[in-house]
């Protein structure tokens, strides 16, 4: 639908109109602006993506309780619908472990004693709220875990699953497949075109189990390097600016900065031995 809306024109012949008829869609969605988020939400929400950071298992009341303590008058209510939006949930054991229509694609966590010892042997992917002077966008990033290099990343001002569909192919033309990836259990990620394009490119699923912190933490290490190395120490004004930050930041993260967790090498050096 967002492609079909992408073509319509508004210096043509054709009227916007009829460019709509012809192709099956509402003249509402070309018209409409999806409403912004006031300066105060958006401090807030910068408020709570730092503090879920450090404490992840932290649920809405709690975060309620930190944002007033920063003198903000919040009720929960609006606490869960920022957290919702920025796609933040606590990490906690819960008893329903799936949700209905998704159980069937959501694949067990293979990671568990597997001896990583070569590039492209697991790549993991995820997705982190990004904030902004004046609004925010999302971050889909996938690492090398046996190197720690990036091997693709991407901007979003959306959750939906195009996106990360779009950095995993990007990622397997430049550098090959991975023989297995790990997500978490995202919509993005427990949808049918997720798993049929990995299962037709031969590739295993691996995915977190809800309610574990530490099953994708190569990538959670990833978001805090990105976060206080750059982001909250620059805040991007516009997308534009965002983007030439992070080029210019995951440039520098695989191929100068030395990584404690891989003997403090340079990804690059690591990633190119092997593959």
């Amino acid at each position: 639908m967002k492609e079909r809306r992408a073509t319509v024109k508004r210096l043509t012949t054709l009227s916007i109109r009829k460019q709509c008829d012809l192709l099956s869609i509402h003249r509402s969605g070309i018209y409409y602006k999806p409403s912004q988020e006031s300066q105060e939400n958006l401090e807030i929400m910068r408020l709570i993506d730092e503090h879920y950071l450090k404490y992840p298992t932290k649920g809405v009341l709690r975060t309620q309780d930190y944002l007033i303590s920063f003198g903000y008058k919040i009720n929960d209510k609006r606490v869960r619908r920022l957290m919702r939006l920025m796609g933040l949930m606590a990490i906690y054991p819960k008893r329903n472990l799936s949700k209905l229509g998704k159980a069937k694609y959501i694949k067990p966590y293979l990671l568990r004693g597997l001896k990583i010892e070569r590039p492209n042997q697991l790549w993991a992917i995820d997705i982190t709220y990004i904030p902004m002077v004046k609004g925010f966008l999302y971050l889909t990033a996938i690492i090398d875990v046996y190197s720690r290099f990036v091997v693709g990343w991407g901007i979003s001002n959306t959750l939906d699953a195009e996106s990360s569909h779009r950095v995993l192919k990007e990622a397997i033309a430049i550098y090959g497949k991975p023989e297995i990836i790990n997500s978490d259990q995202g919509s993005q990620f427990t949808c049918k075109e997720w798993i049929d394009y990995l299962e037709l490119m031969d590739i295993k699923i691996s995915m977190d189990g809800k309610g574990r912190a530490t099953d994708n933490i190569f990538i959670e290490r990833l978001w805090r390097s990105v976060k206080y190395d750059y982001v909250y120490l620059h805040p991007a004004i516009d997308g534009l600016e965002l983007y030439k930050g992070l080029k210019e930041y995951f440039d520098y993260y695989n191929y100068h900065q030395a990584h404690q967790g891989i003997g403090r090498q340079i990804p690059v050096n690591l990633f190119k031995r092997v593959a």
